[in-house]
């Protein structure tokens, strides 16, 4: 395996990369010994991250929960954890990255001059927010229509702290249509779960425009196994739009009442939906853009 990687980026962010775990980390402190003591702090717990999820990858792509009691690391956990309040089929690598940017958040001691902090894990971002803070996310919404920005502003009396997008146009797979979902929760991997799920939802079965393959001929480790994901859609009628953008909003909406996520935004070609939304196109609103999320989908990491 690799050794893990951290690089300085030219404007003050850090960058850590470990095989496919790609995270840029924000650290806002009253002075720049608090904020090089927490980059410190996550750096020492990201280089073992990847070794860990690899120890029990079997199991973490298993579908079976019966499965996953057996499952040891921190990590490992936060994923089951996240999965496990939703219903039908769903493997723990559904939260993978929103696990991981949760579990380098909190190898960071809140101390009282630290202000903020963004884990961004490929799009999937984890908040720590003193108070009185704010953090506004830009995301760049992209379709075969159109490309889009949007923003996403948390204040620190939110109980926001994890921030997630799919589609199947991510470099994972995905079940649906969907361009894009972002979902907002308490934490990331939540989030992560719930965007998986969420755009899997955005869909229109059986429909000839939609071309799909079985996950494991395009990937033979898939988590997805023989299940058929997305790999082209072709442009379809804005009726056909709308009815599957409905059917991704009413999972949205049952996990808004279930108090799984906060909120939903989907996208797929010139339509989109809100559900209970705080994430606005930039039509609605001026933009003051911090990290940029793209589209993401089902399984977030090939780990080998």
């Amino acid at each position: 395996m690799p050794s893990a990687q951290r690089n300085l980026l030219n404007d003050g962010r850090t960058h850590f990369q470990h095989g496919p775990i790609d995270i840029v980390l924000d650290i806002s402190a009253l002075t720049n010994a608090s904020a090089r003591k927490a980059v410190d702090a996550a750096w020492w717990r990201f280089q073992s991250v990847l070794g860990e999820l690899c120890n029990e990858l079997p199991t973490l792509r298993s579908s079976q929960s019966s499965q996953w009691t057996v499952l040891e690391g921190r990590v490992a956990k936060r994923m089951v954890a996240a999965v496990s309040k939703f219903d039908g089929f769903i493997t723990p690598m559904a939260a993978v990255a929103g696990a991981v940017a949760d579990e380098v958040l909190s190898a960071i001691p809140k101390t009282d001059d630290i202000l903020r902090i963004i884990v961004n894990n490929g799009g999937d971002i984890a908040l720590y927010l003193a108070p009185g803070q704010t953090c506004d996310i830009g995301l760049h919404i992209e379709t075969h229509a159109f490309n889009k920005l949007g923003k996403l502003s948390i204040n620190s009396p939110s109980s926001v702290r994890g921030v997630a997008t799919s589609g199947w146009r991510g470099r994972s797979f995905s079940l649906g249509i969907a361009d894009s979902v972002t979902t907002t929760a308490s934490d990331c991997a939540s989030a992560d779960a719930a965007a998986t799920i969420v755009a899997g939802a955005v869909d229109l079965p059986g429909n000839k425009l939609v071309t799909r393959k079985p996950a494991r001929e395009l990937s033979p480790d898939s988590d997805l196994g023989l299940l058929p994901v997305t790999i082209g859609v072709a442009p379809i009628s804005s009726h056909a739009t709308k009815h599957a953008l409905a059917l991704g909003s009413t999972k949205a909406e049952q996990l808004v009442s279930r108090q799984i996520i906060h909120s939903a935004a989907l996208f797929l070609g010139e339509e989109s939906a809100f559900v209970k939304s705080d994430l606005i196109p930039q039509q609605h609103r001026p933009l003051n853009l911090m990290p940029k999320t793209r589209p993401r989908s089902e399984t977030k990491y090939n780990l080998r």
